[in-house]
């Protein structure tokens, strides 16, 4: 995008000049720079701000800069909620946990409260904390909630880094450009679905399918073929976090769905698709085939990425069935502590414990030093029903398997796959 100059408000211009501040200033000189990069024309207000904020992210420079802001007088001025952090502090020991990682993540908490923040630690704000309307600003960073944000809630959002959701926090503002302009906003690739999706994890595979062929932020797919009635928001949600972390996408239409797509004509506003992607079941079950078992044996299953919602926590528990976790097998599953809190009042998370599974709270896997955990427990292979996970946890070298839900619950059951 070229470069321009952005048109500020008297109340921006006193900010930028330091009269609320110098952390004010700091924050809206980056939000002038970065907005300046990709062409913005101006600032426009938000309603909240959602930050990636834990050591794993963060490391020690993080840190250290909160720490110093939160001795500071400056404080959020917009509502601003925390993405999933590194430590469930009552599981970290039974997870052998680097201790010095779970002091310095309370002490990164602790500065993060100072300023203000409401600790949700939770990637799945939109089902359980807040809703933004069709049209909403806001300035929301991880991957996942950015896209279900834009695409389910038709609200506007980019993907905002720790640092300039951080900022936006503080001013009350974000740059106007990219998904908060109605152009960016419009299909440009078409997505022809014909398979039958049914599993969460068919719907997270749709994702690598697309993501895959669709690897660009800017692209905007249109999903024409789903049916109104077999979508859920827990599909809408794996849908958008595997896309997201496949195709580094930030919104997507789904014609008679999402709210800009009540025709392929309204979706693509009138432009023609620049490529048409088929989804067939063939291509569907290619992207299992894509993650073979490394051997029969499953040393770690785990559900997570997005965290689980109260819907999803009752399916494992009903999966269970009474059965017990195999002694050779690790079950994980993480949640966020309001669906945490439903579901053990529920009896849903003392059955999942009774079988010998961990349900984690305000965690998602990845972020909690994976590649430590694999090197102390001798974890080789983990199966999940995360499309996300399954791109990403190779990074920490372990053997992804990637499979239907029932699947990970019969895996975890009898400590092996099943053919």
């Amino acid at each position: 995008m070229a470069k321009t100059d952005l048109r500020l408000t008297v109340e921006e211009d006193a900010m930028l000049a330091g009269e609320q501040g110098e952390l004010v200033q700091w924050a809206i000189r980056m939000q002038v720079d970065v907005g300046r990069f990709f062409g913005a024309d101006r600032l426009v207000p938000v309603t909240s701000a959602h930050m990636v904020g834990d050591m794993e992210v963060m490391g020690e420079p993080g840190l250290a800069l909160l720490q110093k802001i939160a001795h500071g007088a400056a404080r959020f001025r917009v509502p601003m909620t925390t993405n999933a952090r590194c430590v469930d502090f009552a599981a970290a020991e039974r997870l052998l946990q680097d201790p010095g990682m779970v002091c310095k993540e309370k002490e990164l908490i602790a500065a993060i409260r100072t300023i203000g923040a409401i600790q949700t630690d939770t990637c799945i704000n939109y089902q359980s904390v807040y809703q933004p309307h069709f049209g909403e600003h806001v300035a929301w960073g991880d991957t996942g909630t950015v896209i279900y944000a834009n695409s389910v809630l038709g609200a506007r959002s980019n993907f905002e880094s720790g640092p300039a959701a951080f900022a936006a926090g503080i001013t009350g503002r974000t740059p106007r450009y990219g998904f908060h302009v109605p152009e960016q906003r419009r299909g440009t690739v078409l997505v022809e679905l014909s398979a039958e999706l049914e599993d969460l994890a068919d719907w997270g595979a749709l994702g690598a399918v697309v993501g895959r062929q669709c690897n660009d932020y800017w692209q905007v797919p249109v999903i024409d073929g789903a049916k109104p009635g077999s979508v859920t928001s827990d599909r809408m949600k794996h849908l958008g976090a595997s896309l997201a972390s496949y195709g580094s996408l930030a919104m997507f239409h789904m014609v008679g769905v999402t709210p800009e797509a009540a025709s392929v004509d309204a979706a693509f506003a009138g432009r023609e698709p620049k490529q048409t992607i088929k989804v067939d079941d063939a291509a569907i079950a290619d992207v299992y085939a894509s993650y073979p078992a490394d051997r029969d044996e499953i040393d770690l299953v785990v559900l997570t990425g997005p965290q689980l919602s109260l819907f999803e926590i009752k399916l494992v528990a009903e999966l269970l069935d009474g059965r017990s976790v195999h002694g050779n097998t690790r079950f994980i599953i993480t949640t966020n502590q309001m669906n945490h809190a439903a579901a053990t009042a529920l009896g849903y998370v003392p059955a999942i414990e009774r079988a010998g599974g961990m349900v984690l709270v305000g965690v998602c896997f990845y972020l909690m030093g994976a590649d430590v955990m694999r090197e102390r427990f001798g974890w080789r292979n983990v199966l999940t029903n995360s499309a996300k996970l399954a791109n990403i946890i190779g990074g920490y070298r372990y053997h992804p398997i990637f499979r239907r839900t029932r699947d990970c619950v019969e895996a975890a059951v009898a400590g092996r796959l099943q053919s």
